[in-house]
């Protein structure tokens, strides 16, 4: 990972471009002493933050980043997705604010791991040394005392050997240490919702029932703890400390009651899997994205349950005969201490221990999250940093929001609308809060200047106030739905209808069924293609030059104005490379029910 140390340094970010030279780097010298906090930016870097806070931006466009660390001399560490310029090499980003003015002087890419697939996420400064996780193996490195790259050897603490890791679902790979010489690191489930992945993929199938018992619980879907100093550790090496957790990103270590916290994030697609059980609203807002204690041996019943934040209880699942109304075994799993709005993505959680904010912070969690990519046809949600406040060591329930301000628009209606996407939760030495975004690599570092005594309600009046806005509030089932076709509705519906005809890749099969990619009938007139997908097509058709003379089906009988609407959407934007959604009225005017 890190034998060959190497980086790509900018000096003064704002004058000189990302790529201004690269160069093998080792940094002996040591940081200035932090002389008080540094000015904020006077738009606080886009961020609307409670009253006496500010914040600057240490760094921008660092690239895909994700979790990040600080160390005690203030140096921050960034894990990026991919590293795009270096072609998944260099992956780990330092950064120094040399002259302590809030703003990244050296920045350097580094390490010679190679990331691949998946969404790799996982970096923690634990006594001493920086883990980082790759999709397969969690690695660290020594640091030593004002060195910004590490050069000591890099250990192999952990590798997952599952040989089907680049096509399963929820592969990412964050760390917690507790205060014993343990790591907990996350395998989340493989599937959605386990059906029969051989079947129905990982993201299942409409109608699709889940395997029982599920396969998945084996070696997926819980939280397995290690030895943190042991080299060479496979999963069959640790040791299964909690089970029925589909998919975690953010996972920490709570030091106040010496406990295991994780935000989970919950199933998807209930509407476009259960039409007949599930509204599109109902699918928006459920199943939670529930906070969970992670204690040895709990079980919080994923697949067979979900969490209803609205109902406060595990419903369950309707893979296995749920409803939505119907708790049966869902009884018996444990309960999560606090459920968030469906889809919202948590990504990472911070218990803050610093003396620079106010003391209530010291008693809650903040928690960072990406936003929702699946609430359609309302608008998508989440894109925010909150904080949920504890009382006598429990969640009251309630949250605020923190820090706002990252979509950049009012109303969220595709994931790519939003200019920002909170990501990472770091603390400083002094306290300051660091939060990382994916979109571009911007680093916010969050301060306090006010009189810590007085802060109160009056200084949390304007950010309550700020969910009112579509992507935090509970949408409106009638007024909110923005009636457009969703792109990840229709690519789960497009698997199922679709691709045994015109293949996953749109190419179709070259002789009886013709391509959708870059295909006339797919950018031509939308009238003329919606009714193709209502009430089917049969005798020749020129494609491409190319004659074909298949039947295509009618499938309006079965597929609501949502479904057809959401499998154009995708079609549109996948193979005619076109942003622009279908909408019911659409649908509903060539059907002729409008």
């Amino acid at each position: 990972m890190y034998k060959s140390p190497f980086g790509i340094f900018r000096h003064h970010l704002i004058k000189w471009s990302l790529l201004c030279c690269i160069a093998v780097i080792v940094f002996q010298c040591k940081n200035k002493p932090r002389i008080g906090l540094p000015s904020g930016d006077p738009d606080n870097g886009g961020l609307i933050l409670p009253g006496d806070f500010e914040a600057v931006v240490v760094a921008d466009s660092l690239g895909r980043a994700r979790h990040i660390a600080v160390n005690d001399n203030g140096d921050i560490y960034v894990k990026l997705v991919y590293n795009d310029i270096m072609k998944g090499r260099g992956g780990t980003v330092a950064l120094r604010d040399a002259d302590n003015d809030g703003k990244a002087d050296i920045i350097a890419y580094f390490g010679d791991y190679k990331d691949e697939g998946g969404l790799p996420v996982g970096m923690v400064i634990y006594n001493g040394y920086l883990y980082t996780s790759t999709l397969r193996q969690v690695l660290r490195n020594k640091l030593k005392a004002g060195q910004l790259i590490p050069d000591s050897r890099t250990e192999i603490i952990l590798t997952d050997e599952d040989e089907y890791i680049e096509r399963h679902w929820h592969t990412a790979k964050p760390m917690a240490f507790d205060k014993h010489g343990h790591m907990y690191v996350p395998f989340g489930a493989p599937t959605d919702a386990a059906q029969d992945v051989q079947k129905a993929g990982p993201g299942g199938m409409p109608g699709g029932k889940g395997l029982d018992p599920a396969p998945d619980l084996q070696w997926h879907g819980g939280i397995w703890r290690f030895d943190a100093d042991k080299e060479g550790q496979t999963q069959k090496d640790g040791y299964k400390y909690s089970t029925g957790i589909r998919s975690v990103l953010g996972v920490a270590w709570n030091p106040n009651d010496d406990c295991l916290y994780a935000v989970m994030n919950g199933i998807d697609n209930f509407h476009t899997r259960y039409p007949d059980l599930f509204t599109s609203w109902q699918a928006a807002v459920l199943p939670s994205e529930p906070l969970l204690k992670v204690t040895e041996g709990s079980d919080f019943g994923w697949p067979y349950a979900y969490f209803d934040h609205m109902l406060g209880k595990n419903m369950l699942q309707p893979g296995y005969g749920g409803d939505g109304k119907i708790v049966g075994r869902a009884a018996k799993f444990d309960i999560p201490v606090m459920g968030f709005p469906g889809h919202w993505a948590p990504m990472e959680l911070l218990f803050y221990q610093g003396n620079q904010f106010p003391e209530r912070y010291k008693k809650g969690v903040f928690i960072a999250f990406h936003g929702s990519t699946d609430r359609a046809p309302y608008p998508q949600a989440g894109y925010i940093v909150c904080f949920a406040p504890f009382e006598n060591g429990k969640p009251t329930g309630k949250w605020e929001v923190f820090a706002d301000g990252f979509t950049g628009i009012d109303t969220v209606v595709n994931t790519s609308d939003a200019l920002y996407r909170p990501m990472g939760l770091a603390e400083g030495p002094d306290g300051s809060l660091y939060i990382s975004e994916s979109n571009k690599g911007k680093i916010w570092r969050v301060m306090y200047k006010g009189n810590k005594a007085q802060f109160g309600e009056a200084q949390l009046v304007a950010m309550e106030a700020r969910k009112s806005r579509s992507y935090i509030k509970t949408p409106d089932e009638v007024k909110d739905n923005l009636g457009k076709g969703g792109e990840m509705h229709g690519n789960m519906l497009y698997n199922v209808y679709c691709t045994s005809c015109h293949q996953r890749d749109g190419r179709g099969d070259n002789n009886r069924y013709p391509p959708l990619l870059g295909s006339e009938w797919v950018s031509g007139n939308r009238e003329r293609l919606i009714k193709i997908v209502l009430h089917g097509l049969q005798g020749e058709i020129q494609v491409n030059g190319k004659t074909y003379n298949g039947v295509m089906p009618a499938h309006g009988d079965f597929l609501d104005d949502y479904a057809v609407a959401s499998i154009l959407t995708f079609i549109n934007k996948r193979f005619n490379q076109k942003d622009s959604a279908f909408t019911y009225e659409e649908i509903q005017k060539v059907r002729g029910t409008k």
